[in-house]
């Protein structure tokens, strides 16, 4: 089994990771985080270097690669700077549920405009107090006239109040709960369409949440996603592909912590001699640096798996649950290297640490993606 990254895939970090120096301010970004401002500029930018939907079909704009290139871009920009980089990532949130399942007047109707930076595109899939219970949907969606009219109320949706249109995942039987489920795609500017800033948050404060209320919103039949009914199954494939790139974005989050973390102790000097030659720190520093490449093969696995037809969700929970919580101990130990310094915002690490909770947290938590796991690995019992 060949582990090495091909010339083009070398290509493609190379160019990521001079992109992110050239573009990713710190200061700049400090400012941006305090106001929970997102630069559009700097995703225009991406979007004309074709960062934005590198995995998405040529004929809809897309770099036409895989996964596993998209996970090496938000590695890329989440080591430069996790808060900018996993924002980027997502200002295309769901769109695979589009170019999977959607009808190609929709698809081309979107997806140019995202990978060119145009316009945000974002999933509402939770509700108030239900979490990852997906199948309970509240929010309705039912036929009126030939059109469907949804009505209801998504949070924690990312972007919610600067996206241009939401992916939206509706009951669409009269007896809510049942479990047949369906994805429509709503434009933002549609009449009963309500966003609300769901206030500020620990980390990821480039990618504001919001709480999204559909007030008698009408769709036309052409916005349903797939066929009636398909919503979880369509969801379940996105999921499984999103938690692999979330395991991207959390992986650059740890190598960026190390890389600070690393540049310090060769750096500072404790009784005579840099902390880089206590044995103590040099331990630290190759558990740290064991935890993150054991991250990165298991990433770099599940997204190869995707790729050739072989998507898993008990690989993505694997390396969405390992990842995350690489990021969380490396972060949490790079804060503990630096000491003092650790704690404040001109060494970045803290913000690092804040970005890789909310990885940790976001499309599922640990005990969530340890039942899927073990729903797999234990199978059913008679």
């Amino acid at each position: 089994m060949d582990f090495s990254l091909t010339k083009s895939q070398k290509e493609i970090v190379k160019a990521a990771w001079a992109f992110a120096k050239g573009e990713f301010d710190k200061e700049q970004i400090l400012e941006l985080s305090r106001n929970q401002e997102f630069p559009i500029d700097i995703l225009q930018k991406a979007g004309d270097l074709g960062f934005i939907g590198i995995h998405f079909p040529e004929s809809y704009e897309g770099g036409g690669m895989g996964l596993l290139e998209n996970i090496l871009v938000a590695e890329a920009f989440c080591r430069k700077d996790s808060t900018l980089g996993s924002a980027l990532m997502f200002t295309g949130y769901a769109a695979e549920c589009l170019i999977r399942s959607a009808d190609d007047e929709r698809r081309n109707k979107i997806l140019p405009r995202v990978t060119a930076g145009e316009m945000i595109l974002t999933g509402a899939f939770q509700e108030p107090g239900r979490g990852y219970e997906l199948s309970r949907m509240q929010t309705s969606a039912v036929q009126r006239n030939g059109d469907w009219v949804i009505n209801g109320t998504k949070t924690f949706v990312p972007f919610g109040t600067s996206a241009g249109s939401y992916v939206v995942l509706c009951a669409t039987e009269a007896e809510h709960g049942d479990g047949l489920t369906s994805l429509f795609l709503v434009e933002a500017d549609r009449k009963g369409v309500h966003a609300s800033d769901a206030g500020e948050k620990l980390g990821g404060r480039l990618m504001p949440f919001a709480d999204v209320n559909f007030d008698d919103v009408v769709v036309p039949p052409d916005n349903l996603i797939g066929k009636p009914g398909d919503g979880n199954a369509i969801l379940a494939a996105f999921l499984c592909e999103n938690r692999i790139q979330i395991a991207g974005m959390a992986l650059g989050t740890a190598q960026g912590a190390f890389d600070r973390a690393m540049d310090y102790v060769k750096q500072r000097e404790q009784f005579g001699r840099k902390l880089a030659q206590f044995q103590i720190t040099r331990h630290k520093l190759a558990d740290m640096a064991a935890k993150i490449e054991t991250a990165r093969y298991l990433t770099y696995y599940a997204a190869w798996s995707f790729d050739n037809g072989k998507p898993e969700a008990r690989l993505a929970s694997m390396a969405k649950l390992t990842a995350t919580r690489a990021a969380a101990e490396v972060c949490d130990e790079a804060i503990q290297l630096l000491g003092g310094y650790g704690y404040t915002t001109e060494y970045e690490v803290e913000h690092f640490f804040r970005d890789a909770k909310q990885a940790q947290i976001f499309q599922g938590g640990p005990s969530v993606l340890k039942d899927i796991i073990a729903d797999e690995i234990i199978g059913k019992l008679k």
